[in-house]
């Protein structure tokens, strides 16, 4: 079943101008060289000649070469760090202080560990190793404090929102929140290998030092306190060790029956609560890490979901992890009255006699847990965002209308108290009939002038395609289905450009629908706070199916802004990459008609990809001073694309046009 927007067909589609008044200069509609060679063989059957000389006569005149060269001439010649610094200086300067401070607190307390008196003695057992376990942990705990705050929605959406001082760039910033959730996330498991390694040395270096049999200090410093809590070696021995040749005659050793059972590194890293917890968060970090890879979380998006989850225990072990304390250094009072510069050499060698300058043997503490302190904000703020997710999930969604578009495309339209969106945003979605856990992100298709808000689904993988059959079913009760949202998007921008180009890819189109509506409404109502002045629509779609459920909406506007006066404000392209030869055939038969014989719309569907350098010259041609936004909701490869044109056509001269690329971040 069809949908039916009805605004479209309220009209005559008799008012609609020329698509030559539409199309960007220098932009108009290509056939590309693969498409001609599919259809030449075709018309040579009724022509007897090639047709390649027909049809760019279906083509609007090109615009004079003049202006293409110098559209051309004003957009630098390649990419330059100005350019690049145009759309991402203040996610640089992000980058920057955040590389500062962790290389700032990884060497600050690696020389702090490395040379303060307090831990003399304990470098004499571990060496470096324990600058390095401690510097690294500091940079685990800072990291563990940024690595919720890039996922608490409502937080971003309210910064995006309602914050006054949140000016366009720290705005293009927030929707990088995820690239920055990743890199956070890589540091921590860099942190934790090199923590890792480090205490493993460590471990080995206390076994080897309680072992030692001779009189050297790190032998007797892992001997000293057995039987107290004073001691400095966490790993103990049960056998009497001799004290072999010495300056001075060896100790008493000990009654067996005060020694603690033997010890080895294996007991400490699986019986103690450093050693166990530490284990645990080392291999929740592994899952997570590998849970995460593009691969996976594709096609196995159940396995990322629930993975992910593991991380309540990783905060749970690390605010626990170093409460034991097994990592000791000399106590404040200890250090005033044993000063370890200067009683060194007592430790090793005592004489009996000592009168004058004798020191007593050192005495070591624990070092206090610290993670709980790094961690307590942002897990308190993260458990305030999920208690408010859940409140919000668990209203009432009634939906009101379901609708089957070509290509297995799902839209839902929906209802619920107190919902208020803006264009561009997305919700989450959960379907308890398929699954209670997961819930998955949709970009809402709807206008906020709309009385519901909608999504479209595509069949992508185990959850869509069963949600998809749910609904096709046809059962009396319609499945329940939870939202939470929704949350804020770089879409939400487009107004506040004067130009804007949109490009859609596939499913990737939905943003734009609901800003495409929001337009219609806008100049149904005669809306003059409008800022936006110029709209270039791009859509580029592997199969023509795709096209069916969008193509009442384009027509629409197309209608209504002719009506209006503004036929110029939409300027839309849509691409078709992929086609058959009876598609190439139909369209070589029909090239010459006022229509498209894909769609029905006055714009004739472009056959293979856009030439970025010429779309982003022409716009450039056209508002030479204007700031342009570029939002994309697609694939990665066209995101490197466009950013790379954005950087190539954008001036450093503030008089000149800039491109400000945005892309959608679930």
């Amino acid at each position: 079943m069809r949908s039916r927007w009805v605004p479209c067909n309220t009209q005559p589609r008799g008012a609609v101008p020329s698509p030559g008044r539409h199309l960007v200069p220098g932009t108009a509609s290509r056939v590309s060289p693969a498409f001609l060679e599919s259809t030449q063989h075709f018309l040579k059957g009724f022509t007897g000649e090639s047709p390649c000389r027909a049809v760019p006569a279906a083509r609007p005149a090109p615009p004079p070469a003049a202006d293409i060269k110098r559209a051309r001439a004003a957009a630098p010649a390649r990419h330059t760090m100005g350019n690049w610094l145009v759309n991402h200086w203040f996610s640089a300067a992000v980058l920057a202080a955040w590389l500062g401070i962790n290389i700032f607190l990884f060497t600050y307390y690696f020389l702090f560990f490395d040379r303060n008196d307090r831990y003399f003695y304990t470098r004499a057992i571990l060496g470096s190793a324990l600058a390095w376990a401690r510097a690294s942990a500091k940079c685990l705990n800072f990291n563990s404090m940024l690595i919720l705050l890039p996922v608490c929605r409502n937080l971003l959406s309210f910064l995006r929102g309602t914050c006054s001082c949140c000016r366009r760039t720290l705005r293009k910033q927030l929707d990088h929140n995820l690239t920055f959730h990743k890199l956070v996330a890589y540091a921590l498991a860099l942190f934790t290998a090199v923590h890792t390694i480090a205490h493993l040395f460590n471990l080995e270096r206390y076994n080897s030092s309680q072992q030692a049999t001779e009189r050297s200090l790190h032998a007797v410093l892992s001997k000293m306190h057995l039987n107290g809590s004073m001691w400095l070696n966490p790993i103990h021995s049960n056998q009497t060790v001799s004290a072999g040749p010495g300056p001075g005659p060896p100790p008493p050793p000990a009654p067996l029956t005060h020694l603690p059972p033997l010890q080895t590194v294996e007991y400490v890293a699986f019986t103690t609560i450093p050693g166990l917890t530490g284990v645990i968060i080392t291999l929740v970090l592994i899952l997570m890490v590998t849970s995460s890879t593009e691969f996976i979380r594709r096609n196995y998006f159940e396995v990322f979901w629930y993975t992910h989850h593991l991380f309540l225990i990783y905060f749970a072990g690390l605010v626990i992890h170093g409460i034991a304390g097994l990592v000791r250094g000399q106590t404040e009072e200890s250090i005033e009255e044993v000063p370890p510069q200067r009683c060194v050499s007592y430790v090793t060698y005592k004489d009996e006699d000592c009168r004058h300058e004798c020191c007593k043997d050192p005495e070591f503490g624990s070092i206090p847990a610290e993670s709980w302190k790094w961690v307590l904000a942002p897990v308190l703020l993260y458990t305030f965002e999920r208690i408010l997710r859940v409140w919000r999930a668990r209203q009432k969604v009634v939906v009101t209308k379901v609708v089957m578009h070509p290509a297995r495309v799902l839209e839902l339209q929906m209802q619920k108290k107190g919902f208020c969106m803006e264009v561009g945003q997305y919700v989450f979605v959960n379907c308890p009939a398929i699954s209670l856990l997961e819930w998955h992100p949709f970009t809402l298709t709807s206008a906020p002038e709309e009385d519901f808000f909608s999504i479209h689904v595509r069949l992508a993988g185990d959850w869509t395609e069963r949600l998809i059959d749910t609904f096709q079913q046809q059962k009396l009760e319609m499945p329940r289905i939870e939202v939470d949202g929704p949350f804020g998007t770089a879409s939400e921008d487009v107004f506040q450009y004067e130009v804007a180009m949109l490009v859609g890819a596939g499913i990737g189109v939905t943003p734009f629908a609901s800003i495409l509506k929001s337009i219609w409404y806008k100049f149904q109502q005669n809306d003059q706070t409008l800022k936006t002045k110029k709209i270039y629509f791009y859509w580029l779609c592997r199969d023509t199916g795709a096209f069916a459920w969008f193509n009442d909406l384009l027509a629409s506007l197309e209608q209504k802004m002719a009506e209006s006066g503004k036929a110029d404000f939409l300027t839309y392209r849509l691409f078709l990459t992929g086609w058959d030869s009876s598609i190439a055939n139909n369209v070589a038969l029909h090239f010459d008609t006022t229509t498209d014989t894909l769609t029905g719309l006055r714009h004739k569907t472009i056959f293979g990809r856009p030439m970025w350098n010429s779309e982003f010259a022409a716009v450039a041609a056209a508002h030479p001073r204007s700031v342009v936004g570029v939002f994309l909701c697609g694939p990665d490869a066209l995101a490197k694309s466009l950013q790379k044109s954005c950087h190539q056509h954008s001036s450093l001269d503030p008089r000149k046009v800039k491109f400000y690329f945005n892309k959608e971040n679930f």
